[in-house]
């Protein structure tokens, strides 16, 4: 809670059961980004939705930050048009990809149609194979191999 009232985007890379997605939130504004290389809405998901909720609702109430019932439910999903997978096994590729672009530009907001930079409706091969090279990179200097 240190700097809770600190703007903040959080990423949250969130397993289905079989599909992987990612969420980034900023708790101040009570805002969840949703990124899905399948493309589908949040609500194909419910159980998701109800737990970020009560999380974000539950940082509120750590805030000491007041709502009408009205207000209550005043957290905003934003669906983002990000780059779609072609396939049914690249998504937590995709996933990680769609955080490193967030990264990479710093900011606070993720534009629905998703960053100008880095828009195109589908990544390349070699932009797949960019962030696996990344990772694969990251574990052997972490020594996960050893």
């Amino acid at each position: 809670m240190d700097n809770k009232d600190a703007e903040k985007l959080f990423f949250i890379p969130f397993n289905t059961g079989g599909h992987w997605l990612l969420l980034a939130i900023n708790p101040i504004r009570e805002i969840v980004y949703y990124l899905d290389s399948l493309g589908n809405d949040w609500t194909t998901y419910p159980d998701m939705k109800v737990l970020i909720d009560t999380v974000l609702q539950a940082f509120r109430t750590q805030r000491d930050i007041q709502t009408s019932r009205r207000g209550a439910n005043s957290i905003t999903w934003i669906k983002v048009a990000c780059p779609q997978q072609r396939n049914q096994i690249d998504c937590g590729y995709f996933m990680l990809r769609f955080m490193r672009d967030t990264l990479a530009l710093g900011r606070l907001m993720i534009p629905t149609d998703y960053f100008e930079e880095f828009k195109c409706a589908f990544y390349t091969k070699d932009q797949v194979d960019e962030i696996k090279e990344e990772w694969c990179q990251f574990m052997i200097e972490l020594n996960v191999f050893s």
